[in-house]
């Protein structure tokens, strides 16, 4: 458009010179211009003349009189020997065109009547008349056999996109699934990760995909210590280990499981002390305990749940306790859970590579000795060992009714802890690999899975992630060797160290950070998808939700039974971490869970129980449950890889920001209000740019392209800096689905009961203040844009 702008003024100028050229050609003398010394120039004014003569003779010009000697060469122009002098405008001082304009008499002294009869004339219009007749009849049943074999862009688009879903994903298969799952599983037992990285890199090779390949860090890993940690009671001398077996009889029972009950990354050992039951630690319930007790090097038995981990660690650590005793109460469990006698693992790592710390572990990089990350010694143990420790013989009545573990307050349990670990600097393995987008290359649709990682946990949900991503690698490169390639980049990564910290895909973050914060535009997350087998949960950023609506209904409809769609912004495990909270990317992830287990306290997930593969297939053994997975989350990574307009809402983010300032919550009246501007700003968005992108008739690539830019930035708004530990730095995710205010002002209030004082408060309503209002300004420029681009054109 510009090019074309800048061309007409060029053209328009030029007309005037050559016509100023004409009306005073008498006056000209040769050599004084360039255009009369150029011959071309010369033949171009004859051509001129020549055809206004020609003009003039039609009969719609009244016939003008011509001079004897152009009358002569009209007649015979096939004889007439053409020149200048011949067809000058010489008999008077001004040009022909001029004189028309400025002598009033000029056309009555230089016309003819027109003859009376003229039958060749007569004959020549109704020749044309009829010629244009047939040309427009004709021009109107091409127009109409053209547009009924057309359909209208947007059925088509729409059409066949869904088509060519459906097309891409029925050939993913429950069978082929399992057998995928079944061959992974036997290579979780080798001494390092590096066999089944190379299993993967070459599977997903031989499937297609392209430029696939390792990305590796040096990393400080945390890992258990050459024998198991134990707990012992100091009255009678019984030593136990973490799940609750008598360290007498530990010899007899496979050892590994116990040496895999650890905190990664706390401090190590030993501490003779008082247990405080904390439970689950809260401010009430510490702001309760500090008022009876001294809690100063103590060591407090707590419940996981309700609250992350790392913020209620945070908390014990700040009100001098020296270790802690942390366990999953059974009540918390459905009831079909057996895990009294099963250890589990934690890490405190909030991620990434603990001796870089916001930056990456490449070559050259400084390590810092940060081989514990907290001056607590944590130490994960059984409920049956709790309830040896607080003589407690069973949690549950005969009733059924559950009664929750905790000791009494006037018993007193003085015990010794003893934690072994060892620091060491690993390798970590990200398998990466990419499917170029053809229209978009160079924006970024990343698919996250894990893989098993040496010298942690063995549980196998990993072999369940892994065997799903891989499932629809192969699907998609069907398609793809038949021609056809998403608009969008797809990037698969299996990453690995995810089980002490979401390690790789936290150093793939840092190391790519740039280039991701500007191309990525959607991160989906198959960090573990099989938790469950009764109930179908959907996690999405606040954008992204009414996508996963529409395709789990979609899904539903095929089913014969249908569940209500179960979908929330809530903070989740995984290797999604780093994208929400580091780069503010749109995420989504689909998992099976037991409907109980989303009824009990968040945060359960924490710990990593030792799964065996046949648990999984209990869960699922016709993995019918991992095909529906595959398939909706392959269906919104095509949607999301494809659409010309990313199907993201911005008018959902405002809400969901007015819905986290509902409530009885004091110092919100200004937030309320900056969240209706916020509002209103994104309505006008919605309205006036995102409909009118979607209608294919109306669509212009450079607007869609600026459209899609502003679209898919949208959340980096509401990234703060400041957050308790455990708790996200982007606040549109809350802290589980039974809470919608915003995580950080919760948190503020609760903090306000310990130190009484309202200086936490006043830090996170600015924190909430400053998002909202650089959100509503980055809606109000972006509706700017499009209006300075709008007048440009105009």
């Amino acid at each position: 458009m510009g090019e074309n702008e800048a061309s007409f003024p060029n053209t328009s100028l030029q007309g005037k010179k050559m016509a100023y050229q004409k009306v005073n050609a008498d006056q000209r003398a040769p050599g004084h211009s360039q255009y009369l010394d150029n011959d071309d120039l010369q033949a171009t004014a004859l051509d001129l003349e020549w055809d206004m003569e020609k003009e003039l003779e039609e009969p719609g010009f009244d016939q003008f009189q011509l001079d004897s000697a152009e009358n002569q060469n009209l007649e015979n122009p096939e004889t007439a020997d053409l020149n200048l002098d011949s067809i000058q405008p010489a008999t008077s001082p001004k040009g022909r065109f001029q004189r028309l304009q400025e002598e009033s008499d000029y056309v009555t002294r230089y016309t003819r009547s027109a003859p009376k009869s003229n039958p060749c004339n007569f004959c020549r219009l109704l020749k044309i008349l009829c010629t244009a007749t047939v040309l427009f009849i004709l021009g109107i049943l091409i127009g109409y056999y053209a547009h009924k074999n057309c359909p209208s862009n947007a059925t088509t688009s729409g059409t066949l996109d869904l088509h060519l879903y459906q097309e891409i994903l029925k050939t993913i298969q429950a069978e082929d699934i399992k057998k995928s799952f079944r061959n992974l599983v036997q290579l979780y037992k080798s001494e390092d990760d590096t066999e089944i990285s190379k299993k993967i890199k070459s599977h997903w090779t031989s499937l297609g995909l392209e430029d696939v390949q390792f990305v590796n860090y040096s990393v400080l890993l945390n890992l258990p210590g050459p024998s198991a940690s134990s707990v012992s009671l100091s009255s009678s001398g019984q030593c136990f280990h973490p799940n609750g077996q008598p360290c007498s009889e530990a010899r007899k029972h496979s050892s590994q499981d116990l040496l895999y009950s650890y905190a990664a990354y706390s401090a190590k050992g030993t501490l003779e002390a008082e247990v405080i039951d904390v439970s689950y630690g809260n401010a009430d319930d510490l702001k309760r305990i500090q008022k009876m007790k001294n809690t100063t090097n103590k060591i407090a038995l707590l419940k996981l749940g309700k609250l992350p981990l790392l913020y209620k660690l945070s908390l014990l650590e700040k009100a001098g306790f020296g270790g802690v005793l942390l366990y999953i109460d059974p009540c918390d469990l459905p009831k079909t859970a057996n895990l009294s006698y099963d250890t589990f693992m934690v890490s405190l790592n909030p991620g990434g590579d603990p001796s870089t710390p916001g930056y990456p572990s490449v070559d050259g990089s400084f390590r810092q000795n940060r081989s514990n990350l907290t001056s607590l010694l944590v130490q994960p143990i059984s409920a049956s060992l709790v309830a040896k420790l607080i003589s407690s013989p069973n949690s549950r009545t005969k009733n059924s009714i559950c009664s929750p573990l905790e000791l009494p307050n006037n018993d007193q349990r003085i015990v010794s802890m003893q934690i072994q670990t060892v620091s060491k600097f690993k390798t970590v393995t990200n398998v990466v690999g990419y499917l170029k987008g053809l229209t978009s290359p160079d924006r970024y649709i990343v698919v996250g899975s894990r893989h098993h990682t040496a010298y942690s946990y063995y549980g196998q949900e990993w072999a369940s992630s892994t065997a799903i991503i891989t499932a629809f690698i192969r699907a998609l490169m069907l398609r793809v060797k038949r021609g056809w390639r998403p608009d969008r980049t797809i990037v698969f990564c299996s990453w690995g160290g995810t089980a002490f910290g979401n390690i790789g895909s936290y150093e793939w973050g840092e190391d790519f950070r740039k280039v991701l914060q500007r191309n990525v535009v959607a991160y989906i997350s198959l960090h573990s998808p099989i938790r469950g087998n009764s109930s179908l949960y959907s996690v999405a950023s606040p954008s992204l939700q009414q996508l996963v609506v529409e395709k789990n209904n979609f899904n539903c409809s095929r089913r014969a039974k249908c569940q209500e769609t179960n979908v929330s912004s809530v903070q989740i495990e995984g290797d999604a971490d780093y994208f929400i909270n580091h780069l503010g990317i749109p995420t989504v992830q689909f998992a099976y869970e037991d409907i109980t287990a989303l009824e009990g306290p968040s945060f359960l997930s924490e710990a990593l129980f030792l799964k065996r593969a046949t648990k999984i297939e209990e869960m699922d053994p016709f993995f019918h449950l991992h095909e529906t997975i595959t398939k909706l989350s392959g269906e919104v990574i095509l949607q999301i890889a494809n659409e010309p307009v990313l199907p993201f809402n911005a008018l959902d983010i405002a809400i969901e920001v007015q819905n986290s300032l509902k409530g009885d919550q004091p110092y919100t009246h200004q937030l309320l209000a900056l969240a209706s501007r916020l509002r209103e700003n994104a309505e006008l968005f919605q309205s006036d740019e995102m409909r009118p992108a979607n209608d294919p008739k109306e669509r212009i690539p450079i607007r869609v392209r600026m459209l899609n830019d502003i679209l898919q930035d949208m959340e980096k708004s509401f990234l703060v800096e400041q957050v308790p530990p455990g708790f996200y730095r982007n606040i549109l995710y809350h802290l589980d689905g039974k809470t919608s205010q915003f995580s950080i002002l919760l948190e503020a209030w609760e903090h306000c009961k310990l130190l009484a004082s309202n200086e936490t408060i006043q830090e996170a309503l600015s924190e909430v203040l400053n998002s909202i209002n650089s959100a509503q300004v980055y809606f109000k420029a972006g509706l700017d844009v499009f209006d300075s681009v709008l007048v440009g054109k105009n």
